[in-house]
């Protein structure tokens, strides 16, 4: 198999609304990409990046009151294809959390939620489509769990309407995922659908995080270079859709939310070693019912099939 097709979650995940990457609430934190193709087993290092400003203004102005957040996540990850059509894949993340208000700060750093999926491999076609030009699809379907090992602090969640509950290490709950990802490729050139739906449960202290749609796209083009290297530069829209969280059985109106972000990107492998970047910027949101605003974010990546 070619190794040129790698591009998670974002991603949990990506990949804001609430945008908390990190701690995977709201939306934002699942972001997948397209599904790395490997034949046993692939280990690989990612970091991603993502900021937010919370209490803006009517008019999305900074004032006295907004708060800018910071996230940095690395995270190993890893995959393994128990036959055909099944495999496995992991992810351990490191998340360092940064918040700042009228030039005070505050921190947070340690292990983020782990996640863990299984994906079944319902279609695998290859044909002929004009001119002779191979045509290929997948579908993979499949579920998984997130654990709560990454710390979560009910003191972080200020008591208040107006705050949303963002600046968390993890969500202190287990919760569960849904995927199902679609890709077609005519010779070089492919298309990658992308959709997950997050079923959040609530943890110890009486908190439940929305439940989450995640849609992406992705149109990417694999170029040669010689016989063992590859790049594919890739473009995309991702959309994503939170419910309200609860809290105590009552719904908080600092939470919840939509976005839709373009995405940009390479990726590139030479014999078993795979990098790449992706860069997401937001076109249009409504968060936390306008009092969260989501920035750039980014990614970076390396891995090793074997």
């Amino acid at each position: 198999m070619k190794k040129i097709f790698f591009l998670l979650l974002i991603l949990a995940s990506a990949i804001p609304a609430k945008a908390c990457d990190i701690c995977g609430c709201g939306v934002g934190g699942n972001y997948i990409g397209i599904l790395p193709d490997f034949n046993k087993k692939i280990l690989g290092l990612r970091y991603r990046y993502n900021s937010l400003r919370s209490h803006i203004g009517t008019t999305g102005n900074s004032t006295y009151l907004t708060t800018k957040e910071l996230f940095h996540t690395a995270e190993w990850w890893g995959g393994w294809n128990i036959s055909k059509k099944w495999r496995v894949m992991a992810i351990l993340p490191f998340s360092f959390a940064e918040k700042t208000n009228q030039g005070s700060s505050k921190q947070k750093n340690g292990m983020g939620d782990v996640a863990v999926s299984g994906f079944y491999q319902l279609m695998n076609k290859k044909t002929t489509a004009g001119h002779s030009k191979l045509l290929l699809q997948n579908l993979w379907v499949g579920g998984g769990v997130k654990l709560p090992s990454g710390k979560y602090n009910p003191a972080d969640k200020i008591n208040s309407s107006q705050n949303s509950n963002l600046f968390q290490l993890g969500t202190g709950s287990t919760d569960f995922t849904l995927n199902a990802m679609y890709d077609i490729r005519l010779q070089d050139i492919g298309f990658n659908l992308n959709s997950s739906y997050k079923i959040n449960t609530a943890n110890k202290y009486n908190y439940r995080y929305g439940n989450r749609l995640s849609i992406s796209t992705q149109l990417y083009h694999k170029f040669s270079i010689g016989k063992k290297s590859n790049v594919a530069p890739n473009a995309g829209i991702l959309f994503e859709r939170s419910q309200k969280d609860m809290e105590n059985n009552l719904q908080l109106h600092a939470s919840g939310g939509k976005i839709t972000m373009g995405s940009i990107g390479a990726e590139v492998s030479y014999k078993k070693i795979m990098f790449g970047l992706n860069w997401q910027t937001p076109l249009s949101q409504d968060l936390a019912s306008g009092i969260v605003k989501a920035g750039n974010k980014a990614m970076v990546h390396a891995a090793f099939a074997f």
